[in-house]
């Protein structure tokens, strides 16, 4: 599963790509230090570009990752399966017509970030590797998604319109099989699209065979920038004092496509 992103290049940065987007966030100016990593296990609100369901236009909001599950009543049991669905298997959202997923398929929406992060599993070392991924020569890109709203009550008992949303997913490419390796959603990666199929996702008259085509995309992993980064799990501060995303030298770490260490440094 996709669990990592980072935003750490300006959100306005949208507006050069959809120049009539409407900005209907609640919050104007971020803190880009807390973007570097966001994580979905707290089901955080982040920004993204909502196509009106049955109409033209996009909104840059705020919404939180994670797709509610409304059918759900128990609370324990509610979060549980909403960490299952942070993420979207694009390969089933069309087959099983009888998913929720299927249900959502029109209500679509970008997500933007600078990059992912995933995690690498090296034989016999006590932590996995995060690594940095991001598009070649892109400041900001857009990963597919689908989004839900539903109501709940606020701290006096107002009536409150909540959105959330799920990050798109397929089969890992050459490069991201040998990063995300391990875990029982090993060898997945996110929906990386190009420019076209990104504004295409958005568009009004968007068929069933468009999507597939969508969902059937594989991203060359030429046109993929990855490198190790320090630890993510905890925010710890990095001994070096850089940014989450920027590389980390981990001794002993060996190429892709071995997965034993160099040498016997445990970590």
């Amino acid at each position: 599963m996709c669990w990592d992103i980072s935003l750490h290049t300006d959100i306005e940065l949208v507006k050069n790509s959809y120049p009539k987007i409407r900005d209907e966030r609640k919050k104007k100016e971020y803190n880009y230090d807390y973007f570097e990593n966001v994580q979905a296990i707290t089901f955080p609100e982040y920004p993204i570009i909502m196509k009106d369901k049955g109409g033209e236009g996009i909104a840059l909001l705020e919404m939180e990752w994670g797709v509610l599950p409304t059918y759900i009543q128990d609370q324990k049991l509610q979060d549980d399966r909403r960490r299952s669905m942070v993420n979207a298997r694009s390969e089933r959202i069309l087959d099983d017509k009888k998913s929720f997923w299927y249900r959502l398929r029109n209500q679509r929406c970008l997500i933007p970030v600078s990059g992912t992060y995933e995690h690498r599993k090296i034989s016999g070392w006590k932590k996995k590797v995060p690594y940095y991924i991001a598009e070649k020569d892109r400041d900001i890109f857009y990963l597919p998604g689908l989004y839900q709203w539903h109501e709940t009550l606020d701290k006096d008992g107002v009536i409150e319109k909540v959105g959330s949303f799920g990050m798109l997913t397929r089969a890992a490419n050459d490069v991201m099989s040998k990063i995300h390796n391990d875990g029982p959603n090993k060898h997945r990666m996110p929906l990386f699209l190009p420019e076209d199929l990104e504004k295409l996702w958005l568009s009004d008259n968007l068929s069933e065979d468009d999507m597939h085509a969508i969902f059937h995309f594989e991203i060359d992993p030429k046109d993929l920038l990855f490198h190790p980064v320090y630890t993510l799990r905890g925010y710890p501060n990095r001994p070096d004092d850089k940014h989450r995303y920027e590389p980390f030298d981990w001794e002993g770490l060996p190429p892709l496509g071995n997965d034993k260490p160099v040498d016997n440094t445990l970590f």
